[in-house]
Order: C-alpha cells, then structure tokens, then sequence
C-alpha cells in the first residue's frame, strides 16, 4: 500500500545530507513551507544550496537558515529586500555565495530539470553580466531567427520542500491560491519531495482535475496545523 505521509516534520526531512541543493517553493512570503525550513533547521544538515525567488525577509525561514551558517550558496531572483539584512551581511562579508538569475529564467530552469530538457537558449540575460558563469567565463550564446539567445542548464535539486494546502497518502496535492508559485517546478526539479498540507483527506476526495502536483513528485506528506492568530483564529497564509 502506498502511504507517503510523514509522522512529522522531523521524520520527513530526517535524510537530507549535507551539501545538498534544496529547492523551496514560495514567492516572497507567499507560499514559504517555513514549517519545513524550521524543521531543516533543526535537522542540522549544512554547507546546503538554496534555491528560491528570495533570500530571506526579517529572522526567520530562510533568512534563519543563512543566519545560523548552514547555507553556502544562494541561488536567486531577488536577494535584497527592505528587510533582507541577513543575506546581505553574510554576502558582503564574502561568508555566503550567489548566483543571481532572472525570474523567468530560474523557472524555466527548474521546469526544465522536471522535464527532462538538457537545456534551453533565452533571450535574458544576453550582453549583461548575467550572461557570464560564475568563474567569469561567458555563457555560449546563439543568434536564432536574428535574435541573441543565452544558453542555460536545469537546476536539478537533491530535496524540494514546498507548502501545499491538502493531500492524499498518494502524494496528490492542491494549493492555495498564489501559495502555488514555484511549488509545482521546485516539485518536479528533485529527486525528494516533502509537502506540507494543512488538510490529509481519503484518496478520491481530491478532485482530479484540481491536482497540480500528482504524487509521482512527491516523496513525503507531512500535515501542518494552520497558524493561531491573536484574535483566536487561524492564520490562513498565501
């Protein structure tokens, strides 16, 4: 019987390695797994790739994962924020790498990692800095149809942790709203996928044409519990 779901976030994230690329859904604060990224924390793996739209807003999430010294190496669209003080410490410290990529080019890259593309030519990119590696040397680039285009590889990741809204044993999950984001490409792009879901349900309930991420790419399901608000609610986060 396939049962993917995880007793608990520990159980869930227990075989990350160290030096592994973890890819995190999310998009600013929207759609952060920061159940997972806690869980990450205190699983103690380091010298670990990030890859996600950001670096890090205030103390917490990412920005608490570079902070404790786990991270060697950022891979993002947009490191700076108001509150990104973290990430920029550690960077301008020379204490943290990164590899800046445009936003449609950092999805396109990790859709092609879950597709299965060798890789693809964008026009991003092409005659500024971006369009050179990290050692300095230049990207190949190709004129197609009298435009320039700049080669570019998939990101492939060793663990994906994205934050979905519900669940099956299976793996099946569906978002909320615009928590969806870079959920479903970080899913594909891994080899090991945990999801955290506010609601498991009985196979079946789930309608098939509402999955976004079927459970083929997903390794673990581990249930959340929604955040308390001070009112005495819940906390229903993009």
């Amino acid at each position: 019987m396939i049962d993917k779901r995880a007793a608990s976030v520990a159980d869930a994230l227990a075989d990350v390695q160290d030096g592994a690329t973890v890819l995190i859904g999310g998009f600013g604060t929207a759609g952060i797994p920061n159940e997972l990224i806690d869980g990450l924390l205190a699983q103690g793996a380091k010298d670990l790739t990030l890859v996600n739209n950001n670096a890090g807003n205030g103390d917490t999430g990412i920005a608490a994962l570079l902070k404790a010294g786990r991270v060697r190496k950022m891979i993002c669209s947009f490191p700076r924020q108001a509150d990104s003080h973290v990430f920029d410490e550690l960077y301008r410290s020379g204490k943290l790498e990164l590899e800046l990529v445009p936003q449609g080019n950092l999805a396109e890259r990790l859709r092609a990692a879950g597709a299965g593309v060798g890789a693809f030519f964008s026009p991003t990119g092409f005659g500024t800095e971006l369009a050179r590696n990290a050692d300095g040397s230049p990207k190949e680039t190709r004129r197609i149809n009298g435009r320039d285009y700049v080669l570019e590889y998939p990101i492939h990741g060793d663990v994906a942790l994205v934050k979905a809204e519900r669940g099956d044993r299976w793996g099946n999950v569906t978002y909320r709203m615009a928590a969806r984001n870079f959920g479903p490409v970080v899913a594909m792009a891994a080899k090991f996928t945990v999801a955290s879901v506010h609601e498991v349900v009985e196979l079946g309930e789930l309608d098939p044409e509402a999955i976004v991420t079927p459970g083929i790419f997903v390794s673990r399901v581990v249930q959340v519990p929604r955040v308390a608000t001070q009112a005495g609610g819940f906390k229903q986060a993009a």
